[in-house]
């Protein structure tokens, strides 16, 4: 079964109960393992049973009596396993018992009042912050275009720089969650399945049937198509979660098309994002528009992640890169020379420009999937990307490689 496995640990059987059903109501979790009792000593067998089970969560419920013997029952799951977050659930009104339990390695406090609510915000937040550690650590990198305004190209650089880093190193699939997919026209595919059957059948969603959601180019770059007409239905946090989850297992590169998308799905993409690349051009709409974009990410960790992709670029005497990064917040990583006579025909043919050898544009393309490429991880999964050539951050941490210079164009 995919999804998260939990293990369940109470004193009392009545609550063990309550628990797993609200785990099982999340369709995030699912139980592996539960025992009515609390181990105590570093060799007490419900260790060993715990690391059996292949569990990555343990959820400890705290009785309201005596929270003593619950804390004991942390720290022993703390310092005797290895990789499993721990979950505290018990009442809210007890500040000292919360403390406690934090300061013994819960990771998370749950309110046993809360529902299944509670409980899938905490595996939600645990299933993102994984998802961008395996990315980080060399499995799947999360890429997400947006585009500041419509028209600016955010389609056409996903998908050229999907094929791109699919030539070089394979195992690369390109996602589109654009409200209108346009990445299959692109590539000239016509897909017979895509993100919504992925997001509909979540629940028994395996390695298998991913592959046959999935359309494939004939460099073998994987397509989850995008819806081919508007839609209402929104993805949940615990959906998105658990289908990065498996692609992030699954391939080397997870592209994603966002396009013109800007809602609550946008925020949750760039949050699961090693680098959320905004596609503007140079005049004041797209500059205005990426900004507040920005702004919009400011609630999450996307912002951290930003970085600006200007496409169609022709240099203007006395409106330097500081200059653009005042009026956006963001800084320039990567500068597409302006190539329209080049990309259209491409784009209607359905043949992406990355794949002409000689052109200017081929040839930019490919470099910032090799920058994207090569990119160190930073502690917090995102990707330290070059800037001008000179490391820098809004955070005071690395953003580069200073050997590879990011601004190439025409000027």
């Amino acid at each position: 079964m995919h999804g998260i496995a939990v293990a369940l640990l109470s004193e009392d059987r009545e609550h063990l109960s309550a628990l797993q059903n609200r785990l099982e109501a999340t369709r995030l979790g699912h139980t592996v393992f539960g025992h009515p009792g609390f181990p105590l000593g570093p060799t007490d067998s419900i260790l060993r049973q715990i690391q059996e089970s292949r569990a990555e969560v343990v959820v400890v419920d705290i009785p309201p009596h005596d929270a003593q013997r619950a804390v004991r029952a942390i720290e022993l799951i703390q310092s005797n396993t290895l990789q499993i977050a721990i979950f505290a659930n018990g009442l809210m009104t007890q500040p000292t018992t919360i403390v406690a339990t934090m300061r013994a390695g819960a990771c998370e406090y749950l309110d046993d009042a809360g529902g299944s609510d509670a409980l899938l915000e905490a595996l939600t937040r645990f299933s993102s912050a994984r998802t961008r550690a395996r990315g980080g650590a060399g499995k799947a990198r999360i890429l997400t275009f947006l585009s500041a305004k419509g028209g600016a190209g955010a389609t056409t650089a996903a998908v050229n720089t999907a094929v791109a880093l699919q030539q070089a190193h394979g195992d690369v699939v390109l996602v589109d969650f654009a409200p209108i997919g346009h990445a299959s026209l692109h590539l000239n595919l016509r897909p017979q399945f895509g993100v919504l059957d992925a997001l509909q059948n979540l629940h028994r969603l395996d390695v298998s049937l991913l592959d046959g959601l999935m359309t494939t180019t004939k460099d073998g770059l994987h397509l989850l198509a995008g819806a081919q007409q508007p839609y209402q239905s929104v993805p949940t946090p615990a959906e998105l979660a658990r289908l990065f989850d498996l692609l992030v297992n699954h391939y080397r590169y997870v592209v994603v098309d966002a396009s013109s998308r800007l809602d609550a799905t946008t925020r949750l993409l760039s949050d699961l994002s090693n680098a959320v690349l905004v596609v503007a051009q140079t005049d004041v709409v797209s500059l205005w528009s990426a900004g507040r974009i920005h702004g919009f990410l400011e609630e999450g960790t996307g912002r951290d992640r930003m970085r600006l992709v200007l496409n169609r670029f022709k240099k203007i005497p006395g409106f330097t890169d500081e200059d653009i990064q005042r009026a956006t917040n963001c800084k320039v990583l990567w500068k597409i020379p302006n190539a329209y006579q080049t990309i259209s025909p491409a784009i209607d043919h359905g043949a992406p420009v990355v794949q002409q050898e000689n052109s200017e544009i081929s040839r930019s393309f490919r470099a910032l999937a090799t920058a994207l490429a090569e990119a160190s991880s930073d502690a917090d999964g995102g990707l330290d990307l070059v800037y001008g050539g000179e490391k820098s951050s809004a955070r005071g941490k690395a953003i580069g490689r200073p050997s590879l210079s990011p601004v190439r164009a025409s000027e």
